[in-house]
């Protein structure tokens, strides 16, 4: 990061091995990191990497356009909330994580939702670099690179 340049800030919403694997990348990469995650009891004990923050919702993540929000469980009740709030704040990037090859349940929530299709587009789904990421540190390591090539105005993801 350069003199003058906003800190990389990236809330990871939802505990889950995926976001424990960014979360322990992250410091390395120059991302200033939060969790967000709605049930406390999910929390479990997981180790945090030093500076990492947990919060229990979006507002007290301090969201703004140098933010990026990545979801990384698409089945939770609290998708289209969670979402429809951060498209609001005007976020630089939102991502969930899913099966590229069928419409995602975020699509339907925010619809739902009132959120009008343009705002549903800003959502990336897939995340992250193509690289057929199996395990959650595969898809950590993806998902992290795609928010770089993203940041750096590189293809990345998944269209070339």
């Amino acid at each position: 990061m350069g003199d003058g340049e906003a800190p990389r800030r990236l809330v990871v919403v939802f505990e889950s091995a995926v976001a424990a694997a960014i979360l322990r990348l992250t410091p390395e990469l120059g991302f200033q990191t939060v969790l967000v995650e709605p049930d406390a009891s999910r929390l479990a004990g997981t180790p945090r990497a030093r500076g990492d923050r947990v919060v229990h919702d979006l507002a007290a993540a301090n969201l703004d356009e140098n933010t990026d929000v990545v979801l990384t469980d698409h089945d939770r009740a609290e998708v289209g909330d969670v979402l429809k709030e951060a498209l609001a704040a005007r976020t630089r990037y939102v991502g969930i994580m899913g099966n590229p090859k069928k419409e995602g349940p975020h699509v339907a929530a925010l619809r739902s939702l009132g959120v009008p299709d343009e705002q549903i587009a800003r959502v990336h789904r897939p995340i992250g670099l193509n690289i057929r990421a199996r395990t959650p540190a595969e898809i950590a390591v993806a998902t992290l690179a795609g928010l770089i090539a993203d940041r750096n105005d590189r293809p990345g993801g998944f269209e070339f």
